[in-house]
Order: structure tokens, then sequence, then C-alpha cells
């Protein structure tokens, strides 16, 4: 059978004069292997020297920022007069509106050293103890949501410093003449310790940020913690906390509404700065740079 040859620089095969081609191989295309994704949960992690690095900058912007609070706290001018004229402006105003039962409350635990110590404790043990460790709990295992807390223990810090300044106010303990006792200085010692009453303003009683920072920490174990136990103390600790602050006549019940407002602010204007916790970790695409060599970004 005679082939009929084709010109060398054509690329057609060459044909057989009955008509029918060669058999042929068959071309090999590349094949697009598809890219795989991080799995989800999984954890991209910064290298360990960063991480130390804004482990350590980040304890120490909460040290100089409490220190730097109490500081302030402590040197603001106490007006004695105009506090003790607050403090009869607040009992008035909660006489009219029908909730001024402070002493109603105290009368609770005076009386029962258990019930006093009780409340003395979760005041004094409740507050600092409590924060500390639910920062550090978020720094190591929720360092997203750490940013957002923190930021917003800084912003309703500095508006309550604010609130200091312009409306100092005479808290429970010091009008004996309504039946106050101040059981935390009668009881304890601690609380000295914790906060020293060099650091401390006597007339800084509105608002409670016993009441606020506690409910900023409690959102933050509700949110971020997983076993049932811990969520359920994250309900619980603010609201006790609430009721210490009152039956030890350390705040009014306005003090501690007024805290509660303030810290929630604080965490509205901390989720529009740095963005909510959760959104974030979905959002952010893959390889994206954290926002501090502390973050752990989640897939």
């Amino acid at each position: 059978m005679d082939v009929i040859p084709v010109s060398h620089h054509s690329e057609a095969h060459p044909v057989h004069r009955s008509g029918a081609f060669p058999a042929t191989r068959p071309v090999a295309h590349p094949v697009a292997r598809p890219v795989t994704q991080p799995r989800a949960g999984r954890t991209v992690r910064m290298p360990a020297a960063a991480s130390w690095l804004g482990f350590i900058r980040e304890v120490g912007i909460v040290a100089l920022a409490a220190l730097v609070y109490f500081a302030a706290r402590g040197l603001i001018e106490t007006r004695a007069g105009v506090a003790y004229e607050h403090a009869n402006w607040i009992v008035s105003f909660e006489r009219n509106i029908g909730i001024f039962h402070e002493a109603w409350f105290q009368s609770w635990i005076v009386g029962s050293n258990w019930r006093t110590d009780l409340a003395n404790a979760i005041y004094i043990y409740g507050h600092w103890p409590v924060i500390a460790a639910t920062l550090s709990w978020l720094l190591i295992r929720h360092r997203q949501a750490f940013q957002v807390y923190r930021s917003a223990l800084l912003i309703s810090g500095a508006i309550g410093i604010v609130f200091f300044v312009m409306f100092p106010l005479a808290p429970p303990r010091f009008l004996s003449g309504l039946g106050f006792v101040d059981t935390v200085s009668l009881h304890s010692e601690a609380y000295r310790v914790l906060q020293p009453p060099s650091l401390t303003n006597q007339y800084a009683a509105m608002p409670s940020l016993h009441v606020g920072w506690n409910l900023l920490m409690g959102i933050a174990i509700v949110t971020q913690a997983r076993h049932l136990f811990w969520k359920a103390f994250g309900v619980a600790m603010p609201v006790a906390m609430y009721l210490a602050t009152i039956v030890t006549a350390n705040h009014y019940i306005l003090d501690g509404i007024a805290g509660a407002t303030v810290a929630l602010i604080g965490l509205a204007i901390a989720w529009k700065l740095t963005g909510h916790p959760a959104r974030r970790s979905i959002e952010q695409p893959a390889g994206t740079p954290a926002m501090s060599p502390l973050f752990t970004l989640r897939r």
C-alpha cells in the first residue's frame, strides 16, 4: 500500500490511499489538581518568637493601663462636699422612682458572719482576680477575642474616669445616718492589698466598674467557653458581683446600672474598631497576616 507523502512542514499525519488514518496515540493533557484548603478548625500559628513577644507586649499594655487607671483615679481631686451632695441627690432620685432598697438588701447579711464573709469575698476576690484570670485565658486560648475585650476594658475605663471627675459620688457606706455599714473595711484587710488606698478615690462610686468589668468578663466567658459549667459561671458571676456591691454598701443600685451601660458601650466601640471575634475568624481569608503576632488565624 502506497503512502502519499505530506509536507515536512505540516503537522498533519500521513494519509493512506485507502483514506484510512493510522492509529495514533492519544494526546495527554495536563490535569488540574484541586487546591487543598485548610480544613475547618485548622489553626495557623505564628512563629513562637513573635508569639512570645506579642504576649509580653499585651501583658505590658494591660498592666500599664491598670496602673494609669488607678493613678488617675487616685490623683483626681476629691471634692467631698460635692460628692455628698451627689449622694443625697442619688438617694432622693432612687426614692422617687421606688428603687432605694440598698439598706434593705444589706440587712440580708448584717448579723450573719458567713453571709458577710461571702459577700466580702465576692466583692474582693471576684473582681481583679477574675479579670486577670479571664484575660490570661483569652490571651492564651482565644487571642482574637482577647483584643476585643482588652480594648473594651480600656475604653470603658477611660469613660469611667470622666465620670469620676465630673460626678464625684460618696458611696452608701459613708452614709451611716441611713443605717449603712462598711462591711469590707470592718471584716477584711485583703482589699487594701489588692487595691492600695493611695491609688483609690473614695468618691468614685459612679459608675460601678466592679459591675461593668465583671459583666465584660462574663460575656467573654459565655461566648468563648465550651463547657456548660463555665458558661453558667459567666452568667452568675456578674449578677453575684452586682449584689455584692450593694450589700457591702459600696455602690448604689444606679451605680451598677451605669457601670453595665458604660461597659457595653466600651464593648460596642471595641467591636467596631477591632471587629467581632466570631465574624473575623470566618471572614479573614487564608494567608491574611494577623493584626498582632499574638493571634492565631482559625479557618
